[in-house]
């Protein structure tokens, strides 16, 4: 039997219509494309959301369930359209339109690792490209859809929390005089992809934890939340970025000393995204 490409971790009561994602943090290498890369082992996962799906891993005690990524970003990048696809790195693939992200080479199939360092040494076929999304990106859109469905039913609301990490400098530049570097950075895609009654307690419940917050800069949300964020159809989606300098030690890839202190503030978080997605809860504020 094929193992499933995600894991997926269910609440006894699933009681609040948020859903959690991960789908960067998956570290499962295959070794036939650790053996094509030209980086070496740790390079390679420097384009990981390390450990993100561990931080997050209260979410099911607080009655939502949490989707996590087996396939590694520099395999397939789950956050990116299926039709992405880079014709520097796959053979046989049409030049598209303006395309930042495909250009850069962070398509479906990235070309390029953290800092822009190559994976391979040559090209890739479309029938393995087309192997990979079938095998791990359907999969994983196929289930993450049917839990937004599902809240919808059960809630008629839906909150997807895409969760994620960023490199520490790649906040430098977004540093404020007023409230200094953010820690966390919300992307509901400048509104148009949560409603503010969600994006604010989010934002609130963060603020409250102790975390400096900022909106959308540097990130403001790729595609899962472009896909997924429809508040007219009551399904908002928020991107969370945290930086990564305040639980992982980048240099060799494992969770550094604020590891355990940053899981216990999340916790707190996550009950309070949890409780705002309640029906008794969501009530008042969906009529605003």
């Amino acid at each position: 039997m094929t193992p499933m490409p995600y894991t997926l971790d269910l609440p006894a009561d699933r009681n609040t219509c948020v859903v959690f994602s991960s789908p960067h943090s998956g570290r499962d290498y295959p070794a036939d494309f650790l053996a094509r890369s030209v980086l070496d082992t740790w390079a390679i996962r420097s384009s990981e959301d390390a450990f993100v799906d561990r931080l997050f891993s209260a979410a099911p005690l607080f009655g939502a369930p949490l989707l996590v990524a087996h396939a590694p970003r520099a395999f397939i990048d789950l956050n990116r359209a299926a039709d992405e696809l880079d014709p520097a790195v796959v053979e046989g693939v049409p030049r598209p339109l303006h395309n930042p992200r495909v250009s850069s080479g962070l398509g479906v199939i990235p070309r390029v690792v953290a800092n822009g360092r190559a994976i391979y040494r040559g090209r890739i076929t479309r029938i393995e490209a087309e192997a990979r999304i079938a095998r791990h990106w359907r999969p994983y859109h196929a289930r993450l859809a049917a839990l937004v469905e599902e809240s919808l039913g059960l809630y008629g609301q839906a909150i997807l929390i895409d969760c994620h990490s960023m490199p520490h400098e790649a906040v430098e530049s977004a540093s404020l005089a007023r409230t200094g570097r953010p820690e966390v950075v919300l992307g509901d895609r400048f509104g148009a992809a949560a409603a503010p009654w969600v994006v604010e307690p989010v934002e609130q419940a963060f603020r409250d934890a102790g975390f400096r917050v900022a909106r959308n800069a540097p990130f403001a949300g790729a595609y899962i939340t472009q896909a997924y964020g429809r508040p007219s159809r009551g399904v908002h989606a928020i991107q969370i970025e945290i930086d990564r300098a305040l639980y992982l030690d980048e240099a060799g890839m494992r969770p550094g000393p604020g590891f355990e202190t940053l899981k216990a503030a999340l916790s707190g978080v996550i009950a309070e995204i949890a409780r705002i997605g309640r029906h008794e809860d969501r009530a008042p504020l969906a009529a605003e």
